[in-house]
């Protein structure tokens, strides 16, 4: 009987030195999916592979154990990595816990970072290389398309993604709360380090209409300002250039004040009371804390801003266990869809087996009984179809009927073994035209 089966490492199980040696890079993606699905254990294949996950989620077409241990063959073989070494760093789900899993990463609930958007975008990336290089057919395709509608559930029903749990995305959204809208705001960025950087480009996403950059080496304001088509100002020349802004973020390394309480009130009188709004990202501090005691200023420091990533992450935790339900919801529901597709060719199979049988039966009593009489012969079939029913019924109730808990799985090999049918045939991969369907609009 087929299997899901995905085999992983992540940011929990392995450090960075090990992921990175087990990375799929774009541009050998094609190559390493077909030496997946040309192994005989498996059928279908889909890699994910990011900064923080490689995981390969498979169609086992007989044994799960039998699956998992192909992909880590797999996984050992293509990077050059002896299994022995991987051992201590893989996890591996099957069945019902693989599909757990899946609706989990792709709604963000397995991230580093809870609630982060870019890995629903990284699933559905790895799911068009399978489709480009035809590694998946019907079940793994129905699989992903039904992880990308939970993850469309879960950010919709859910809050779980909406609050800032990042130093920079956190000062955005206060900005955001003192301002309103921010279309029409100058920001002035002091220091041009990497937290300055990603809170310019938090901003530039909000709307803010223009950029201004300062630092003590010229050169490195220069650079920065030219990302953002902004405007370098010289750091003798700051205050100066101060009463432009609005938001102003500051992450510097030096050791004192570089803007006191009395530089900030001729500002605003320059500025005719319009407020502004300071973000002291830096250790020590950058901005005079007493700045905050005027009118119409507004001092944040990194304890402000951690404090508020820290509700945040609480508020997301909350959300999360709503996300949970939905996924565990989501879960029985493709259960129940894939228990069909196995329990449904096994009637189809079980029921044409007995049918050859019957007919091949019938036949030979009709010409044992001399010339053939409709009427005899009606009896006949009529007699043995009766049989027939009485046998099948047994077996074909037990498997449609719905109990929770039981192995649907088991309980087909049995059938299957039981009364020797053969495998199902391979699924093939989605075809071309349904792929361009899919890729043009939302997938559900």
């Amino acid at each position: 009987m087929s299997s899901i089966v995905i085999v992983g490492l992540n940011h929990r199980t392995a450090p960075v030195e090990i992921r990175e040696r087990l990375a799929f890079p774009a541009d050998t993606i094609g190559h390493s999916l077909r030496g997946l699905v040309e192994r005989e254990e498996i059928v279908e294949g889909i890699i994910l592979s990011t900064c923080n996950r490689v995981e390969v989620c498979v169609l086992a077409g007989g044994e799960s154990y039998k699956g998992a241990t192909a992909v880590k063959e797999f996984l050992s073989a293509t990077h050059g990595i002896a299994r022995d070494e991987l051992n201590g760093y893989l996890y591996h789900y099957e069945g019902e816990e693989a599909v757990k899993h899946l609706f989990r990463v792709s709604s963000s609930l397995d991230s580093m970072v809870l609630g982060e958007p870019q890995i629903l975008g990284q699933v559905k990336d790895a799911y068009g290389y399978a489709a480009e290089f035809r590694t998946i057919g019907p079940i793994l395709d129905k699989f992903y398309t039904k992880a990308f509608s939970v993850a469309k559930r879960v950010r919709t029903e859910t809050k779980v993604a909406s609050s800032a749990v990042s130093v920079s995305y956190a000062a955005v959204e206060l900005a955001k709360k003192i301002f309103g809208n921010l279309k029409d705001k100058t920001a002035m960025l002091i220091g041009a380090g990497e937290m300055c950087e990603l809170a310019a480009r938090h901003l530039l996403s909000a709307g803010v209409k223009r950029i201004l950059v300062t630092n003590r080496t010229f050169e490195r304001a220069v650079k920065l300002a030219g990302e953002f088509d902004g405007m370098p100002v010289r750091f003798d020349e700051l205050l100066s250039h101060l009463k432009m802004a609005d938001i102003i973020l500051s992450s510097t390394g030096a050791p004192h004040f570089i803007l006191k309480k009395e530089d900030v009130e001729e500002v605003l009188r320059i500025r005719k009371n319009r407020p502004m709004f300071f973000i002291d990202m830096a250790v020590p501090r950058d901005i005079d804390p007493d700045a905050n005691q005027i009118d119409n200023v507004y001092v944040y420091d990194i304890d402000d801003l951690n404090n508020v990533i820290e509700t945040n992450l609480e508020e997301r935790q909350k959300e999360a266990a709503r996300a949970e339900e939905i996924v565990s919801a989501e879960v029985r529901n493709f259960l129940r869809w894939l228990e069909a597709q196995q329990v449904t060719p096994t009637i189809v199979m079980l029921r044409r087996k007995f049918e050859e049988v019957k007919n091949a039966e019938v036949a030979k009593a009709i010409a044992m009984l001399g010339p053939e009489d409709p009427k005899t012969k009606k009896v006949v079939e009529s007699l043995a179809t009766s049989i027939l029913n009485k046998v099948l019924h047994p077996p074909i109730t037990a498997l449609k009927k719905d109990v929770d808990g039981r192995d649907v799985t088991e309980l087909v090999a049995t059938v299957r073994e039981l009364f020797d049918l053969p495998e199902n045939d391979e699924p093939s991969p989605p075809s071309t035209e349904a792929r361009k369907e899919k890729e043009g609009g939302e997938i559900e």
